[in-house]
């Protein structure tokens, strides 16, 4: 069995848990994904089966798209609401405002990856390293934000007046949660990740997704072929 599948990643599941799921749903070991997505994160999840595993690296290259919630005065370690909160303030800033100093960040720009991330420094994993409180000096990388636009912002006193909604397209190597984070240092309040919502990873939009729900359903009644994209033969 080969092809390319298209999961729409439940909140609280990691990338791999999806995997080591279909590996034992499907009684497969050549499974792999194609761009690790944050528990906390929903949405586009490639999913790679068989002989496709050779193009899972094209899917990690390729542009990603974001829906993320942007909670202004707020500063956590993880740079999410996961995290431990480290300051709190009440934050006035308006929609305005904040559309104003989005350009900002739009284009090429340089960005700093968070302590709580995978990424390795010295042979360790920086988010081993933080949970241990230790925190070191990290390279800022290249990336670029094609798209960053504000999409919803509060509506009524029901609302939370400093919670507001984003859509992000960019390269890969970005962190939307550092994004966040230093949006809300640029206003002066800070902010941090509230929500994530991957819609896109390359070709691949969330229309074309399958909950994991209908993934079992459809291997229970031996239509999981029906979900797959094709890849070409000779892959």
């Amino acid at each position: 069995m080969n092809g390319i599948l298209i999961v729409d990643k439940p909140e609280g599941w990691t990338s791999h848990d999806v995997v080591a799921k279909l590996r034992g749903a499907l009684k497969m070991k050549r499974i792999g994904h194609g761009g690790t997505l944050d528990p906390m994160a929903t949405g586009v999840l490639p999913i790679f089966i068989g002989l496709a595993t050779k193009l899972s690296g094209t899917s990690t290259e390729a542009n990603k798209e974001y829906i993320a919630g942007l909670r202004l005065g707020v500063v956590t370690d993880t740079q999410d609401i996961t995290g431990q909160i480290l300051s709190e303030t009440n934050s006035t800033v308006t929609a305005a405002e904040l559309a104003e100093i989005l350009p900002r960040f739009t284009g090429t720009i340089q960005q700093i990856p968070p302590m709580y991330s995978a990424k390795k420094q010295g042979g360790k994993k920086l988010y081993e390293l933080a949970r241990k409180g230790i925190e070191v000096a990290r390279e800022p990388r290249t990336i670029t934000i094609h798209t960053l636009e504000l999409l919803e912002s509060p509506q009524s006193e029901t609302q939370n007046s400093s919670d507001f909604i984003l859509n992000v397209l960019c390269s890969k190597g970005t962190y939307v949660r550092t994004l966040c984070h230093d949006i809300g240092a640029a206003l002066g309040t800070g902010g941090t990740m509230s929500s994530l919502r991957r819609t896109c990873s390359g070709e691949h939009k969330i229309e074309h997704a399958h909950t994991l729900e209908n993934i079992l359903t459809a291997i229970d009644n031996d239509e999981f072929a029906k979900l797959l994209i094709e890849v070409e033969h000779g892959t």
